[in-house]
C-alpha cells in the first residue's frame, strides 16, 4: 500500500490520508469543498461547493497518475436532499462515464459545508 497525498488539494484534517492505492485500486478519502491554496471554505452554495470538492477529487487523482474515467465508485453526501438535482448538474460534468455511486443525505458534514464526495478508482494492472 502506498499514500497519496498533494498540496493542489485540501490537507487531511484528521488522522487519515487524502488516498490510498492498494494494488491497482485508488481509495480516497472524502473531499469537502476547501480550497487547498488558503484552507478556507469560499464557495458558496451547492453547485459552487460541489464544483470545489469534486475539483479536489480530481487533483488526487491526478497525484495517482488517473483520471475521472476510471473511477468505479462514488459516495457522495448532501446536507440537504434537497440540493440533490443542483448537485447532479454539477456532478456529471465531471464523471462522464458515469461510475456506481451512493448519494446519501446527512445530519452535518465537517466544516458544515453542504457536500462531501470520495470515490474509488481503478489504475491498471
Amino acid at each position: 500500500m502506498r499514500k497519496i497525498s498533494t498540496e493542489n488539494a485540501p490537507a487531511a484534517i484528521g488522522p487519515y490520508s487524502q488516498a490510498i492505492v492498494a494494488g491497482n485500486m485508488l481509495f480516497a478519502s472524502g473531499q469537502i469543498p476547501i480550497n487547498p491554496a488558503t484552507g478556507n471554505i469560499e464557495a458558496e452554495g451547492i453547485e459552487a461547493q460541489a464544483q470545489q470538492a469534486i475539483k479536489n477529487v480530481g487533483e488526487i487523482l491526478k497525484a495517482a497518475g488517473t483520471d475521472y474515467a476510471h473511477v468505479v465508485k462514488t459516495t457522495c453526501f448532501l446536507a440537504d436532499m434537497a440540493d440533490f438535482a443542483a448537485f447532479n448538474a454539477v456532478y456529471e460534468k465531471y464523471f462522464t462515464e458515469k461510475p456506481a455511486r451512493s448519494c446519501v443525505a446527512v445530519k452535518t458534514l465537517p466544516k458544515n459545508v453542504l457536500c462531501e464526495v470520495e470515490v474509488t478508482a481503478y489504475l491498471g494492472d
